[in-house]
């Protein structure tokens, strides 16, 4: 395809499926129905028209489309006059840590995270990695691509080839205290993990290290790369009790989620981890962690006991980083296995927090169960999804009927009570409500969560 010759075509119908690719925190849909190379090089041109600066990183995931539409993306922004420095296969934290290392003026990764093959999709990204987002410039960008009515430049930019992965390495390891001898099984999903992680541990060759689905094959033969979905992590379960194991490691499509398994060959949820790493960083100092408003209550009690000072946030990768900028958090989490810190530039990294888990096992000579077991003391009741015909009316509805407890609308509908809460939020993709509870009792969290399955098909019933 000659992709130069492609923007000089008529207006692009706005097919409904290429304009749903354009979302409230990346790129992101069915290859090639609605995003394709001819689709990926006007991003391109729109993406250096808006930020208007010319120094940008670009790196790609490994799934069958993301050569091409990394091709075209690369033209589109090169015939918009940029310098863009191709870093090649990588992670996500990968591009983020080169956009704010080489002090760039922007940067997008080439990915579709954890989805199936069939997708593909981008995340973009300011100088220092700050995201874009719907409102401050994916939209904008999606509407030039339609528009594409994109200046002439009198010069074409340039491409820089650039292997990161040393400095990536320098920077990380950083984080290392005393690592362990320790074994682990990690399961990489068949993703873009295996890029970084085997590299980290080859500074810990004492390490015993029981690979799983760690070739890169971006058709998942495994299972999908989604650590969220516990099913998806029966099998690194297995394998961690099998081999004794000390910790089991899981890496999503992109490597910027990580979620653990313990000795004991139990899923430890995010929010746990997060109160772990947050323990061990206030005992030399006060710092504001944040979290995501679906985490274990535990979490804000365990900052506040330790001595810092614990900040809620609603979910999404840019509003807690633009969060943490303006507060000065020094860490954050999201039950999506997201974790945050400053010295990354507020962007998420896994391999920082393996490292400090590690340091934790260390430090404490206790196995990780042991060391969670006083922070697993809630019921929670993982993310539960319901589909309803209007998530505006169920939520006013919810508030209504909820109007005795501390209702927060941060994002959706929070209600909290004394010994238990819950919080529903719209999905931005899928006529879904999502449902997180959590109760200080066992029996209280699962009375109130048939009482809550009952209130919201009782309204849906009143919507037919």
């Amino acid at each position: 395809m000659d992709i130069l010759d492609a923007w000089k075509r008529p207006k692009q119908q706005r097919k409904p499926e290429t304009i749903e690719i354009f979302r409230a925190y990346d790129i992101r849909g069915l290859y090639p129905s609605a995003i394709d190379e001819k689709i990926a090089y006007r991003i391109g041109r729109a993406f250096i028209e808006f930020i208007n600066k010319p120094k940008v990183a670009v790196g790609r995931d490994a799934r069958k489309s993301s050569p091409a539409l990394h091709e075209a993306l690369v033209q589109g922004m090169t015939d918009q006059g940029a310098e863009v420095t191709d870093i090649g296969v990588c992670t996500t934290p990968m591009l983020y840590f080169a956009v704010w290392k080489y002090k760039l003026d922007g940067g997008v990764m080439v990915t579709a995270s954890h989805n199936p093959k069939e997708y593909n999709g981008m995340k973009l990204t300011g100088e220092k990695a700050i995201p874009l987002t719907g409102d401050s410039g994916i939209s904008q960008i999606g509407e030039a691509v339609f528009a594409h009515d994109f200046a002439r430049m009198p010069k074409k930019g340039r491409i820089i080839k650039k292997d990161v992965i040393k400095d990536y390495m320098k920077f990380v390891l950083k984080f290392a205290e005393k690592i362990p001898k320790v074994k682990l099984v990690v399961d990489g999903g068949n993703g873009m993990a295996a890029v970084d992680f085997p590299e980290m541990m080859k500074s810990f060759r004492w390490v015993k290290v029981i690979p799983m689905n760690m070739e890169i094959d971006c058709t998942f033969p495994a299972h999908e790369p989604n650590p969220l979905d516990f099913s998806t992590l029966k099998g690194l379960q297995k394998k961690v009790k099998h081999e004794d194991a000390d910790l089991g490691i899981a890496f999503d499509g992109d490597c910027d989620r990580v979620f653990f398994v313990d000795d004991k060959g139990e899923v430890v949820t995010p929010d746990t981890i997060a109160a772990l790493i947050s323990k061990d960083m206030l005992k030399n100092k006060m710092h504001t962690i944040c979290y995501d408003l679906r985490s274990t209550m535990a979490l804000p009690e365990e900052i506040d006991d330790n001595g810092g000072r614990p900040m809620e946030t609603r979910v999404g990768h840019s509003y807690i980083k633009s969060i943490m900028r303006d507060k000065g958090c020094s860490f954050a989490s999201e039950l999506s296995g997201h974790f945050y810190y400053r010295e990354n530039s507020y962007c998420e990294s896994s391999l920082i927090t393996i490292l400090k888990v590690l340091n934790i096992l260390s430090k404490e000579k206790k196995p990780l169960s042991e060391l969670i077991s006083p922070i697993r003391r809630y019921f929670h009741s993982g993310e539960i999804n319901f589909e309803v015909k209007d998530k505006d009316l169920v939520l006013e509805k919810m508030e209504e009927l909820h109007s005795d407890g501390n209702v927060n609308k941060m994002d959706g509908l929070k209600v909290e009570y004394a010994d238990w809460w819950f919080s529903l939020r719209k999905s931005n993709t899928e006529p879904k409500l999502r449902l997180n509870l959590e109760a200080r009792e066992k029996n209280k969290m699962e009375f109130m969560l048939k009482e809550i399955r009952k209130e919201i098909k009782e309204i849906e019933n009143i919507c037919e």
